[in-house]
């Protein structure tokens, strides 16, 4: 009995995989690309064990016009490659963007504190992750342990050496991710909430003006802002703190390598060619581990967006388009409705039963929080009652096209 894996699934996944067939391609002109980059290493074995020992010019002129012709054919596919995935993006965010703002815009319906332009904006973070270097690592990082295989083809050492400073890298890799993570994160948060106050505090400006506001909510965004600042100043100097240590390791092992293969070739246990080839192939070995701690930021940023867009979605999928209906009359009717403000558990609204007929003018007074803007927002289906129905003409006004009924609304 066999038992299948189910991947979880969300509607940026779905849209996703609906490039299934494009990214095997990329796949496959990332392996073409990875095996073009064994070409300088062979070229340098060629030319230190064949054409230096025979003198031979013809020799060292095809390799070299054989070099040049694999070098723009690997650029042409490199092209291509990031021509496919600036395409991919565009797409993407064409796919998504009118989804995301209207699951925006009906959160800030709820008063729940997002808006439309944060969550754009995580929506342009995936784009740029899957259209940037950040993809390319993903790709290009399974290849590291073929040009390892290699180095252990020319000897044993240089492969032992090699699989070390690999390990190195990875562990410096897992600790930037772990330094960096929780301070990134709220840095994210902080910065989000202090834009988020800000933009409605300039959206509120006439108001803020006339009641003398601007010090304090000055003060509260400056709080904000402040500890995104320190937030995101102490994940900067962790990650530069292992980006540096990493050079340092880079830089070693590449040179390392070198003094090993020289002691070997003095021994006779390699060629000179393989000397340098090896060194070659440490910086091949060692380029796409760099490449992922480099982009680390990159990532975490996109996970961040990714798990707010897939939350935002979740709390509010597509909206169901009704029927159409007839233009309405105005007949509105209220059958026991009960309803509180997104957010606060006790009822304002409580128990609600009466009929308002086309033409009647009807004028609700009350106290401050008595619930007069809760019934407004009730009778004009831009919330749902908790208890009971608010019917239009006989339908349930929350499940009305808001399309259709919106020239309708005063």
């Amino acid at each position: 009995m066999t038992s299948k894996v189910r991947v979880p699934s969300n509607e940026i996944i779905q849209a996703l995989l609906g490039y299934r067939r494009v990214f095997r391609t990329l796949g496959a002109f990332s392996m073409l690309i990875n095996l073009l980059m064994l070409v300088p290493s062979i070229y340098m074995l060629q030319v230190y064990d064949r054409v230096l020992p025979s003198r031979n010019g013809v020799t060292l002129a095809m390799l070299t016009l054989m070099m040049l012709g694999m070098y723009g054919f690997s650029s042409v596919l490199e092209y291509v490659r990031s021509f496919i995935v600036i395409r991919i993006g565009g797409k993407l965010d064409m796919h998504l963007n009118s989804r995301v703002y209207t699951a925006a815009f009906e959160t800030n319906l709820k008063q729940q504190g997002v808006n439309a332009g944060q969550s754009l904006n995580d929506l342009t973070t995936i784009r740029q992750f899957v259209t940037g270097n950040a993809l390319f690592a993903f790709f290009d990082a399974p290849w590291f342990p073929i040009y390892l295989a290699v180095i252990f083809i020319f000897n044993v050492w240089l492969g032992v050496f090699a699989l070390a400073g690999s390990a190195i890298l990875i562990a410096l890799a897992i600790a930037n991710e772990r330094v960096s993570r929780r301070p990134l994160s709220e840095a994210t948060s902080l910065s989000i909430r202090s834009t988020t106050l800000a933009t409605a505090n300039l959206r509120n400006a006439e108001v803020i003006e006339a009641m003398g506001m601007l010090p304090n909510l000055m003060a509260r965004w400056s709080v904000l802002n402040a500890g995104f600042l320190s937030r995101q100043a102490e994940a900067s100097e962790k990650a530069a703190l292992v980006g540096n240590v990493t050079k340092f390791f880079r830089l070693s092992l590449q040179s390392l390598v070198l003094g090993i293969g020289a002691l070997l070739a003095i021994d006779g246990k390699i060629s000179p060619g393989m000397m340098i080839a090896g060194s070659i192939l440490m910086g091949r070995v060692l380029g796409p581990l760099e490449m992922v701690i480099s982009v680390w930021r990159q990532w975490s940023g996109a996970r961040s967006a990714y798990d707010r867009l897939v939350e935002l979605l979740k709390n509010n999928p597509v909206r169901r388009i009704g029927m159409t209906l007839p233009p309405p009359t105005g007949r509105l009717t209220l059958e026991g409705v009960s309803a509180a403000p997104p957010g606060i558990r006790v009822p304002v609204v409580q128990g609600l039963s009466f009929t308002i007929d086309a033409g009647d003018v009807v004028g609700v007074i009350g106290p401050s929080a008595s619930g007069k803007s809760t019934l407004a927002r009730l009778m004009v289906g831009v919330w749902p009652a908790a208890v009971g129905t608010v019917r239009l003409d006989g339908a349930d006004i929350y499940q009305w096209d808001k399309d259709q009924l919106g020239p309708h609304i005063g």
